[in-house]
């Protein structure tokens, strides 16, 4: 007959079982960890090798830094699954998994934005209407693009601002690309006397835009050229175009745009070409019987004669 065990007894049995129990597991919880160090040092490697090598080389380095982080995330992800295998407990990696189901499901529903992002961001990265150090604006944002996140495009306004846009937005809004074929057109409005001869100033103002080297000459699909626009309250006012390229779309939109302007209005003005200023209308109402005006004599009249 077998005496039963005090509570003592049976505490002590307990702890000897737990005992026995911990020092069978602790070299395969040892080996877990070990694994999950190693795993997650070969993945930084690996990452950084991609980055360092192949990430120069790539035509798409938006993507190419997108692939090294889902690829880390992933090989991170394995290392631990394959820890808890080697540690003996296969039953808390099937657990987990289940558990990450069932908490994606929630977490979709209490974290919709955060998961809408996310998507959007994968989409973006196999299929999105710019490159890295593209030109964009996208609703009232426009800057260039400096990185594409799981969450969020990081795009550097030029006014110095770092302006971070949910990846949902990017997909769902228009996004204005100005640096995507590397050609923009600038326009800008020059007037001239209604007495100068039209035909001779866009003759002269394409000469000029023609002459500059960094404008696009000869190219049929981005053809420079000079129109009449409006005919104004004092002048005949001809719109000029000319095509750019758009490498640095900061120098060639701003920059020298504001070269060809000036060197447009040298050249009429060494032509002889007018460029009158718009014309104001004084007028006298009912009840004014003057204008309050003041001209100030010619400071040569002030001076006292010569009787030489």
């Amino acid at each position: 007959m077998k005496i039963p065990l005090s509570i003592s007894g049976k505490i002590q049995e307990s702890l000897s079982n737990y005992y026995d129990y911990i020092i069978e597991v602790i070299p395969r919880i040892a080996l877990g960890i070990f694994i999950v160090v190693v795993g997650v040092l070969i993945a930084q490697l690996i990452t950084n090798f991609y980055r360092n090598k192949f990430l120069k080389k790539a035509n798409d380095a938006l993507m190419a830094r997108f692939l090294a982080q889902a690829v880390k995330t992933i090989l991170i992800i394995i290392t631990i699954m394959l820890a808890l295998e080697a540690a003996g407990l296969s039953n808390i990696a099937t657990g987990i998994l289940t558990a990450a189901g069932g908490a994606a499901i929630i977490l979709g529903f209490a974290f919709q934005d955060i998961g809408k992002n996310f998507l959007a961001g994968i989409i973006l990265a196999f299929n999105r209407p710019f490159n890295v150090n593209d030109t964009i604006q996208i609703s009232d944002i426009f800057g260039k693009v400096k990185a594409l996140n799981f969450r969020y495009t990081h795009i550097k306004t030029s006014d110095g601002r770092d302006i971070y846009i949910p990846n949902s937005d990017v997909l769902t809004k228009p996004v204005e690309n100005y640096t995507a074929d590397g050609f923009y057109r600038n326009e800008f409005i020059v007037g001239i006397g209604y007495e100068d001869n039209i035909e001779s100033a866009k003759r002269l103002i394409l000469e000029v835009i023609q002459s500059h080297p960094d404008v696009i000459q000869n190219d049929i699909n981005h053809e420079n050229f000079v129109a009449e626009t409006e005919l104004a309250a004092s002048t005949v006012n001809l719109k000029v175009f000319f095509w750019v390229n758009t490498v640095d779309y900061r120098v060639s939109s701003r920059i020298l745009r504001g070269i060809i302007i000036k060197n447009v209005k040298e050249a009429l003005s060494d032509a002889g070409f007018n460029l009158p200023a718009d014309i104001t209308e004084l007028k006298l109402y009912g009840n004014e019987e003057d204008i309050p005006l003041k001209v100030r004599k010619d400071p040569r009249d002030l001076l006292p004669p010569n009787n030489s």
